[in-house]
């Protein structure tokens, strides 16, 4: 209920702002393009997000024939999750990581990186597995995905405002205020850039981590194994940076920004590895 409400505010906040953008930008004639963007991007955050998600981390489909292993795990955890069997991605890279997204636990989908397979053990891909299908149990999924997109929504404000100013706005409208060209695009970039980090923050808080690590670990009844996990994942994907747009970073288990301390302060969206490791450790979380 909590994660519904959290969706369609924030879809409701997009509508506002890309309309309060458009008015203020081209007048009457920027309000309506504003209102039709609105419209479309509202449709593709609640329906397509996963899908553009899933196309951002380069993930694949990956037949049965092909991962029996994944498919035997995927399939036993989403049963003692008492959850629909997810479709399943493949993300050809080194660097270890795993996400999960989809509108609900019947248009659910997971993807893990090759790195991941090749570097875990049957109890660690176990523990994150239940990991990402605690994500869809606790139906935080959407609201992920849709952040993701929003955010990318955001940033294209940002992006026509500064071909506005190249090319004199909307049909010169806005209201008849003077213009600053590149200068006041550029300040409106500064301005937007930060707020979709902050947007993310506010939507995707570091406690949906914690609570998809404790439903894991309830599922599989190992949070070694999810614990395990997550200390090599850490250690490996400090080696083997992982390419993801800073958007939608907060999708995978671990940070995949390594490397890119700027970005990575900026869309922070994980708790610190070794809390979350030290509160799969404590057994508070095994227990029904």
């Amino acid at each position: 209920m909590w994660n519904n409400l959290k969706t369609t505010v924030l879809l409701a906040g997009m509508t506002g702002l890309f309309l309060a953008v458009g008015d203020w930008w081209g007048g009457r004639q920027g309000l309506i393009l504003a209102f039709v963007l609105a419209a479309v991007m509202n449709i593709v955050a609640y329906f397509y997000s996963d899908k553009i998600a899933l196309k951002q981390s380069g993930a694949q489909p990956i037949a049965r024939e092909d991962a029996p292993r994944l498919y035997q795990i995927v399939e036993r955890l989403a049963a003692k999750a008492n959850i629909p069997v997810p479709k399943i991605y493949l993300i050809p890279t080194d660097s270890p990581n795993a996400f999960a997204t989809g509108r609900n636990p019947n248009h659910a989908s997971v993807a893990v990186t090759r790195g991941i397979l090749d570097l875990c053990d049957d109890q660690e891909i176990e523990g994150v597995l239940a990991h990402e299908l605690g994500h869809v149990r606790n139906r935080d999924i959407l609201t992920s995905a849709v952040v993701a997109t929003i955010a990318g929504a955001i940033t294209m404000i940002a992006q026509m405002m500064w071909f506005a100013d190249l090319f004199g706005g909307f049909g010169g409208g806005g209201g008849g205020r003077d213009r600053e060209g590149g200068a006041l695009s550029g300040l409106a970039m500064m301005i937007l850039a930060p707020l979709a980090a902050t947007l993310i923050q506010l939507a995707i808080s570091r406690s949906r981590e914690y609570e998809a690590d404790a439903t894991g670990a309830r599922i599989t009844g190992n949070p070694q194994g999810l614990a395990s996990a997550l200390r090599k994942i850490d250690e490996w994907s400090k080696r083997i940076p992982m390419r993801a747009a800073p958007t939608t970073a907060h999708l995978y288990i671990c940070q995949p920004l390594a490397g890119r301390q700027m970005f990575s302060n900026l869309f922070s969206t994980h708790p610190p590895i070794q809390k979350r490791i030290a509160r799969l450790l404590n057994g508070e979380y095994a227990q029904q």
